[in-house]
Parts: structure tokens; C-alpha cells; sequence
């Protein structure tokens, strides 16, 4: 039979029945197959036909890709979310090639036809900053994509860096700048802000010194006791913050302590100083701050003073000092957790303890440890613990330091005493002083503050 092109192309054919294809599996593909080449893959099920450079099946889904959101950070693993139309159920190859380099294949699963992530490969987080790496897909139909371009980018800087997996925290003892590069963007970045501790009291009996004030983002913390309630997570965008870290209130011979410095997050958070212990007679009231400080002790002549009031949300207030003759007592400093103790006179008097602080695990108690921030005790982490009171005659009435940096008050019967000072970077206060004079006496410095952030790349 003698067949002729023209014999059997653009003719009608009426057949009710079917043309038999060359079939055969993806291994029996002809080995030097030209454009147009058409056969049934019995592998794919599918019809599919050579385009010249590749086998197609007919008809195959084309694989879009719309869009490629998250970042390719330099020396750092992160993930990236592919948006497009065309992925398929399985098999899609996520192909990266930097600027002038070798291509790196992924081949992930999508998690639906439009959707996919792919964790970058070391490859290509290997690469410099601002290298640009083209990123596109093939789906299992043997498509692919146009690309769309990345660049690589720097690292959020500033402060104490820890790295877990994707999570990075920085914990700032020291002003300093918190760093967003160029084409990165957090968002849901958890904190805690503590301001610098306030100055325990001078002369006899000073009062202890407030709490700096505590925010924080971490879900449940801090609790109500301080009347706030959790803050919102925090959003970077590109840009230079400012790390503000308070200094404690400093202390000042035979008068009231000074008042903690305030921490602030730029301009998104600002927690307030903690407040000035007050001292023996004339100004024994305690200062207002972020925690206030406890009011000093008083003699029979001079009034009674009342502890500051701290910031609602924030801290606590601090306690009121005793002016009875046979045990004169300080009060304590107001705590991120609760209020100052008084100070109760008489022969079975009580110490003017400070307030406790907050618990907070946005780090846990080994990394706190390790850093020297905060307080560890009992298995948990505090910041904001109010400073004891100084007290003064019969029995050894020690005024302790709330948990969280707060420092010892001062028992002393015959000579003068200077305050003890609180932990630095807890924000905890200074503790009052004591004495049998009020000459050199003075009250104890304030720990200083310490910002914290924590993110997921």
C-alpha cells in the first residue's frame, strides 16, 4: 500500500472507531525525539508530545507563580511562601538560582494548587548579601514558571543575639540600636521592657526604692496584680530603633533616693523609672514612678508619710514606713507583682519587705543565667521586685528585696549604713539604708532596666 502525505493529512475522517498511538512507558521515549513527536505514556496515563526541548502531556497544567513572600537571609535558614496557580498534588520542584551561579532544586509538596512553602536551601542562604537569586517552579507536569527575583539580605541586628532554629532573640542591657535591614519586616515580635529600679532611702530608716516599670507582650504576663494587662506584639519594619535601657536611681546622703530612668522600645513602648524611697522625717514620702518607692520611717515629731504610687499597668505602690520609737521601719518598694509592705512599729514590729515582681519566660532561666538579666529563683524568671526598707533598734528586723532584683533593706543599731544596691539589668529597687546617725547614711542604687525581643524568621 502506497501511502502519500497528501493521502492522509487534511482529509476528513469519518471513523467511529479510534487512531492507535505508539505507546509506550517514560523509559521507552525515543531517544532522539524531534518537535511534534506524539505518543500515550503509559507511566502518566496521558497523551504527550515533544516541544523540542521537553515531553509534555497535552494539555498539561501550567505552572504560575504569582509571588515569593519572606525573606533569603544571609547565613540564615529561613522559610519562604510560594503563591500561584498550576502546582498540582505533588512533586514541585522550587528551583533557585543566584546571580551568575548554579541553580539548587527543592522539590517540595504544596499544600494546596496555590499555595507551597520551601525552606531555602544552605546553598543559597550561603550566599552574600545582596547577591539576587531567581526563584521559580515546574510542577509535575513538566512546566515551569516565569521567575521571580529575591535578594538576599542581612540580619536583624543589635544586642545579645540567641539563635534557636528560626527564633532570634535580643536581649539589650545597654542602650544600644536595634537594627531592621533593608527588605525585612517582623511582625508578632513578643517583649519585655523593664525601666531602671528606683534609689532606696537615706538616714535611719529609708524606705525601699520601686520597681521599674514592666511591659511585656508574652501571652498571661504580666498578671493583673499590677493592673495592665498583656500588650500587643511589636512590628519592625525596615529601620533604626533605638534601645533605651534606664539606669537605676542613684542614692543621696540623709535624704530620699532618685528616681529610675525610663526604658523605651524607639518610640513604640516607654515604661516609666521606678519611684525614689523616702527618708527619716521632713520628705519621708515615697516617689511615684513605675513601681513606687515606700515612705521612710518617722520620728515622733514629724508626720507619717504614705509610699508612692506606681503607674497602673505597669507597677505597684510602695509601702508606708512606722515612726513607732521602740522599732522605726521604712516601707518597702511597690513590685511589677504586688505592693511595698509597711513597716509596723512596736516590739513585734514587721519589716517593710519590697514587692514581689513578674515571671516571664520570653527566655528561658539558663539563657537569663547565662546573660545576667533578671532573677532566677525556684525555677522561674523575675524581673521587677521592689527594694526593702531600712529598719532601726531591737531585733534584726532585714527587710528583704522583692523577687525580681529587689535589693535587701539595711538593719543597723549602732553606725551608720549604707543602703544596699539591687541586681543590675532587673529593674529592681535600691535598698534603704540605716543607722544610729543620719550623717553618711545613704539609700541603695537602682538595678538598671533591660529590653528584651523575641521573633520567628
Amino acid at each position: 500500500v502506497v501511502v502519500t502525505p497528501t493521502a492522509v493529512s487534511d482529509q476528513a475522517n469519518t471513523s467511529t472507531g479510534a487512531f492507535d498511538l505508539p505507546s509506550g512507558t517514560t523509559a521507552q521515549r525515543p531517544g532522539s525525539p524531534t518537535s511534534g513527536y506524539t505518543r500515550f505514556n503509559t507511566d502518566l496515563s496521558a497523551m504527550e508530545n515533544y516541544d523540542g526541548s521537553t515531553w509534555l502531556k497535552v494539555s498539561s497544567v501550567v505552572a504560575v507563580l504569582n509571588s515569593v513572600t519572606g525573606s533569603i537571609y544571609n547565613a540564615f535558614t529561613s522559610n519562604l511562601t510560594l503563591a500561584g496557580t498550576g502546582f498540582l498534588t505533588s512533586n514541585l520542584v522550587v528551583n533557585f538560582t543566584p546571580s551568575g551561579g548554579s541553580t539548587t532544586n527543592v522539590t517540595v509538596t504544596p499544600s494546596s494548587d496555590t499555595a507551597a512553602t520551601v525552606a531555602v536551601p544552605s546553598g543559597i542562604y550561603g550566599q552574600s548579601t545582596g547577591t539576587v537569586i531567581g526563584v521559580n517552579v515546574t510542577n509535575s507536569d513538566g512546566t515551569t514558571s516565569t521567575t521571580v527575583n529575591k535578594s538576599v539580605v542581612a540580619l536583624p541586628t543589635g544586642g545579645v543575639i540567641i539563635n534557636d532554629g528560626n527564633e532570634r532573640t535580643h536581649i539589650f542591657k545597654s542602650t544600644a540600636n536595634f537594627v531592621v535591614p533593608t527588605g525585612v519586616s517582623l511582625s508578632n515580635v513578643d517583649f519585655v521592657a523593664v525601666a531602671g529600679g528606683g534609689g532606696g532611702g537615706g538616714s535611719f530608716r529609708g524606705g525601699g526604692g520601686g520597681a521599674g516599670g514592666i511591659k511585656t507582650s508574652v501571652t498571661g504576663q504580666p498578671t493583673a496584680s499590677n493592673g495592665g494587662s498583656t500588650q500587643s506584639k511589636l512590628t519592625f519594619n525596615a529601620g533604626t530603633y533605638a534601645m533605651t535601657i534606664g539606669a537605676g536611681g542613684t542614692a543621696a546622703n540623709n535624704y530620699y533616693g532618685n528616681k529610675g530612668s525610663n526604658s523605651t522600645i524607639g518610640s513604640l513602648v516607654t515604661v516609666e523609672g521606678g519611684g525614689r524611697g523616702g527618708y527619716y522625717t521632713g520628705s519621708n514620702q515615697g516617689g511615684a514612678g513605675g513601681s513606687g518607692g515606700g515612705s521612710g520611717g518617722f520620728g515622733p515629731t514629724s508626720p507619717a508619710g504614705v509610699g508612692g504610687a506606681g503607674t497602673s499597668g505597669q507597677g505597684n505602690n510602695g509601702g508606708q514606713g512606722s515612726g513607732d520609737g521602740a522599732i522605726q521601719t521604712g516601707g518597702g518598694g511597690g513590685g511589677g507583682g504586688a505592693a511595698g509592705f509597711n513597716g509596723n512599729g512596736g516590739t513585734a514590729g514587721t519589716r517593710g519587705d519590697g514587692g514581689i515582681g513578674i515571671t516571664s519566660n520570653i527566655i528561658s532561666t539558663s539563657e537569663a543565667s547565662s546573660n545576667s538579666v533578671g532573677q532566677v529563683s525556684g525555677g522561674n524568671l523575675y524581673f521587677a521586685g521592689g527594694g526593702g526598707a531600712g529598719s532601726y533598734e531591737y531585733g534584726n528586723n532585714v527587710a528583704q528585696g522583692g523577687l525580681g532584683g529587689g535589693a535587701v533593706g539595711q538593719y543597723d543599731y549602732t553606725t551608720s549604713t549604707v543602703g544596699n544596691s539591687a541586681t543590675a539589668n532587673t529593674g529592681g529597687g535600691g535598698g534603704g539604708s540605716s543607722g544610729s546617725t543620719n550623717s553618711t547614711a545613704q539609700g541603695g542604687v537602682g538595678g538598671s532596666g533591660v529590653i528584651i525581643l523575641r521573633y520567628t524568621l
